[in-house]
C-alpha cells in the first residue's frame, strides 16, 4: 500500500462517494444527493488549484480512499497572529477497507507534507454526528480549540 499523490479528478470524485454518501445520510437538509458529474467538476477545477493537495492511497492499481487538504496562510491582523497550517477538507476510507490503519496511513502522509513545508499546525472540522471521524481524530491526538455552533429560526 502506498500513497501517492495525484490530480486524477475523475479518480477522485469516485473516492468522494462513500463520504459523501455519508455527509446526505447524516445531514439531508444541507447535503445533495451524490451525481458523479458535478462531483468531477468540483474535482477538476479544485485540482487546478495550487493550494490543494490531494493523496490517494493505492495498492497494485486499486485506491482504497483518499485525502483533501489545502495549505492556509493566515495573514496578521489586528486580532491574530500570522500562522500557517495544513487544513484536512475530506479524508474517507471506503467503508469496506476501515479499520485498517490505512487513515492513519493518510494521515502521517499530511504530518510529514507539514514537516517538509515547517507547517506545525494540522486543521480540520468534522460534523458533529460523525462519531466515527470523532472517534479517529481523537486516537490522532486533535483536540478541540473552536466550535461552531448553531440555532435554526423557525420560519
Amino acid at each position: 500500500m502506498q500513497v501517492i499523490q495525484t490530480g486524477d479528478a475523475m479518480l477522485l470524485a469516485r473516492l468522494n462517494k462513500d463520504v459523501h454518501e455519508l455527509h446526505v445520510s447524516l445531514y439531508p437538509q444541507y447535503f445533495k444527493e451524490y451525481r458523479v458529474e458535478e462531483i468531477l467538476e468540483f474535482f477538476s477545477k479544485a485540482t487546478g488549484d495550487s493550494r490543494f493537495l490531494f493523496f490517494v492511497l493505492e495498492d497494485n492499481g486499486k485506491y482504497f480512499g483518499y485525502a483533501w487538504v489545502e495549505i492556509k496562510e493566515y495573514r496578521e491582523n489586528a486580532f491574530m497572529k500570522a500562522y500557517r497550517s495544513v487544513f484536512v477538507h475530506q479524508l474517507s476510507i471506503g467503508s469496506e477497507h476501515r479499520g485498517k490503519g490505512l487513515g492513519s496511513l493518510l494521515m502521517n502522509t499530511i504530518y510529514e507534507l507539514a514537516a517538509s513545508r515547517g507547517i506545525r499546525r494540522i486543521e480540520l472540522d468534522y460534523w458533529a454526528d460523525n462519531h466515527s471521524a470523532a472517534s479517529f481524530y481523537d486516537k490522532q491526538g486533535f483536540q478541540a480549540y473552536r466550535t461552531y455552533v448553531f440555532k435554526d429560526l423557525e420560519d
